[in-house]
């Protein structure tokens, strides 16, 4: 590849990707906080929305934490602990493979509900099915790199991966050169993964910071229930004992009382 494209790729995207994520998310909450959801509609084919979005979020946290560690833990510290090059390559190509087939699943029953379903169809903007689409090929690609990544299983080619990516992150400017002469499907899984940061905060994936993993930390309860009844008194139509006139939240009086006091006058 040119070296102004490779250095335009992969060593001046990713800065404008991840700029525009935090500073449009930052804006957009800021000035249109009502729009900060994903726009479920599991109203309509429920169980095909249960199945596909489990499975798609259950692998989409998988690869995002996986790639995450993977690729920015430092390698010193991977050398420190113990664990083989090879042995991570390994297990990343095994968790990373079961992940990407289960989110790639629930990825393609969900892009099927908006393409073919008449009313989820009509209810689905052009944004909407065009970030299923382009997670699918996301996906897709993702899968495809499990044939070259086989073919380099003593873990050299992960190694340029995690050099270039935490040479992003430590503003080495000579960080693309690790990934200059990598498969293309590589390259082009790496760019539209940068391109989904992109546009993250112009559509309803802004809502992945707003995870409910919070409710993982709140503190439990117990519900307990009796199995005799409760003895309580049964109360008249009119919120009160029987024989009682309806107080509507005063003082109750006795209808007979009530009936004599009216004779009385």
């Amino acid at each position: 590849m040119n070296d102004f494209i490779n250095q335009l790729a992969f060593g001046w995207y990713p800065y404008l990707a991840v700029t525009v994520l935090v500073v449009g998310s930052v804006l957009r909450f800021d000035a249109n906080q009502y729009s900060w959801r994903a726009q479920s509609s599991q109203f309509l084919r429920r169980k095909q929305m249960m199945i596909g979005s489990n499975l798609f979020h259950l692998g989409i946290l998988v690869l995002l934490g996986g790639h995450f560690v993977g690729l920015l833990t430092p390698v010193t510290v991977i050398d420190r602990l113990g664990i083989g090059h090879d042995f991570k390559q390994a297990a990343a190509l095994i968790v990373g493979g079961i992940a990407g087939v289960a989110a790639f699943v629930g990825c393609s029953l969900l892009l099927h509900r908006r393409l073919f379903d008449a009313r989820i169809r009509r209810s689905s903007s052009w944004g909407d099915i065009l970030v299923l689409v382009l997670i699918w090929l996301q996906l897709t690609l993702g899968i495809l790199t499990t044939w070259w990544t086989m073919q380099h299983m003593d873990g050299s080619e992960m190694l340029r991966f995690m050099n270039w990516a935490q040479g992003v992150l430590t503003l080495n400017p000579g960080a693309p050169e690790n990934i200059r002469d990598v498969a293309l499907v590589y390259k082009l899984h790496i760019i539209l993964g940068l391109t989904l940061f992109l546009i993250t905060p112009f559509t309803r994936l802004v809502h992945i910071w707003s995870a409910p993993i919070w409710f993982l930390l709140r503190p439990g309860f117990q519900i307990v229930r009796s199995r005799t009844p409760v003895n309580r008194p049964n109360p008249s139509p009119t919120r009160g004992p029987a024989g009682v006139a309806p107080s509507y939240g005063g003082t109750t009086v006795l209808r007979q009382m009530s009936e004599s006091g009216q004779e009385g006058a």
